[in-house]
């Protein structure tokens, strides 16, 4: 959107911090236990991820990150809005970003997870918009109960 810039991030900021530690209570309070695999600032400092944050000059917006999986394929992680910006397209604008990302590092698939609850219902509505399907647990996953994955085929939706 017009004037806004998007970041990559060493989660240094105290505005990204406050906003990591809000995404990561939601996770906590939204499920259920043994099923919140939300990166805290040290998971999403390994140099398989990377983090990239939205502002509006000095205003952040929110956050979204990539974790690679193997050379062609990446994992969505630790979207978050800043509450006072919902609704103003902050998470759309961050998922274009990490799919045309994942397209340029030349990944074939990019997967996320999620919860399955009510909270989560607008995050599945962006997904969906975006060209996400829903999968199979991936990689590490095995929550079958409460955790909702979703796919998207990069080559085929280039």
């Amino acid at each position: 959107m017009k004037g806004w810039t998007i970041r990559r991030d060493d989660l240094t900021h105290p505005d990204v911090l406050d906003l990591l530690d809000l995404h990561l209570r939601a996770a906590f309070e939204n499920s259920p236990p043994g099923s919140v695999f939300a990166l805290d600032a040290s998971g999403l400092r390994d140099p398989s991820v990377t983090v990239w944050t939205a502002w509006e000059d000095d205003l952040l917006l929110g956050m979204g990150a990539l974790k690679q999986l193997d050379p062609a394929w990446g994992e969505v992680k630790s979207m978050r809005t800043a509450p006072a910006q919902l609704r103003r397209g902050v998470a759309g604008v961050l998922l274009d970003h990490l799919v045309a990302e994942a397209r340029a590092r030349g990944y074939r698939r990019l997967s996320l997870e999620t919860g399955s609850n009510a909270p989560f219902a607008a995050a599945h509505a962006l997904y969906r918009r975006a060209g996400f399907v829903e999968c199979a647990p991936f990689g590490d996953y095995h929550d079958t109960v409460f955790a909702q994955y979703f796919t998207k085929d990069l080559a085929a939706s280039a």
